[in-house]
């Protein structure tokens, strides 16, 4: 049984939902996978905040049409596609699929879009080796202790490089008069 007018427009409406609320989208070739399989993609993408949607290419060519940001994503709908919406963790969503697919070896990454632009298998990969948002904010946390404790050795190292400085003159000036 096929899908009625008003679920495809439901279904075309929840992907444009899911691409406005998403950084990036990557296009996936499921083909071979269980159902199974795929609700194991959908709960390690479900922890980077990353969401799995199978649907038609038409619905989705519908979806993005008139959209400059998402146009892009046309020239991946072909053969059966599902689609992973990214919101923020690119990283570590990158990292939960390429970990699937490595432990299936059923899936192709086809490319992805991000800010208008498409992204080949390789960028969209590159992704996945760049640090996760909670790494980055430790590094940064990291970095502004270290200036705070190198701007408090310094504040505490004048008064004590003064002190040393009048205690070496008047130790100068007692001997001069001696």
């Amino acid at each position: 049984m096929g899908r009625t007018l008003e679920d495809k427009k439901r279904v075309v409406t929840e992907l444009q939902e899911l691409l406005q609320e998403s950084q990036l989208t990557v296009v996936i070739d499921y083909k071979g996978l269980s159902v199974s399989e795929i609700a194991d993609l959908r709960s390690r993408l479900r922890e980077s905040g990353a969401t799995c949607k199978v649907a038609k290419n038409t619905l989705m060519r519908r979806a993005v049409d008139g959209d400059e940001d998402w146009q892009p994503l046309q020239d991946f709908l072909r053969e059966s596609s599902a689609f992973l919406f990214v919101k923020d963790d690119l990283s570590n969503a990158v990292k939960a699929y390429r970990d699937f697919s490595k432990a299936t070896k059923k899936t192709e990454l086809r490319g992805g879009v991000m800010e208008g632009q498409t992204l080949s298998k390789e960028q969209v990969d590159a992704l996945g080796d760049l640090p996760s948002k909670e790494e980055l904010i430790a590094r940064i946390a990291r970095a502004i202790n270290a200036n705070t404790t190198k701007i408090a050795t310094g504040i505490k190292e004048v008064p004590t490089s003064l002190a040393r400085a009048i205690k070496e003159v008047s130790e100068k000036e007692n001997q001069d008069a001696a």
